[in-house]
């Protein structure tokens, strides 16, 4: 059996109650299976670990409200910048990395990111999926 490293590439924490993300997360899962299972990537439900991003004074709510992530030297993404993450790994899907992270797209794909994800958290609050 090979050796897995001691921590993932990248670790996406995300919200599970979430449809839409739940639904899409789903998707890459599917999509990242080799990753997955050498232990690049990792895929963990903030609802089961809800204090798991605080020494990053990220809290529970923070990544109900968009995605977070830890890269393999420890740092904290969030956002957008998550999403370019998961499709730079993604198989066939490295192009969307390039589209949107590029440094001429990227603010105005955070901000739409940010403005999505401000709409979807409402949504799911209004619908009691906390």
């Amino acid at each position: 059996m090979p050796e897995q490293e001691s921590s993932p590439d990248l670790t996406v924490w995300y919200n599970t109650r979430c449809p839409v993300c739940n639904a899409g997360i789903g998707r890459q899962k599917r999509r990242l299976l080799t990753a997955i299972r050498a232990g690049r990537i990792e895929f963990r439900d903030i609802n089961l670990e809800p204090a798991a991003l605080a020494r990053f004074g990220a809290s529970l709510e923070d990544i109900r409200r968009r995605l977070h992530a830890t890269d393999g030297q420890g740092r904290l993404l969030a956002g957008a910048d998550v999403a370019i993450a998961v499709w730079e790994a993604t198989p066939g899907e490295s192009w969307l990395a390039s589209l949107f992270g590029n440094p001429i797209a990227l603010p105005l794909t955070r901000f739409a990111y940010d403005r999505f994800a401000a709409l979807l958290y409402a949504w799911n609050r209004r619908q009691g999926r906390w």
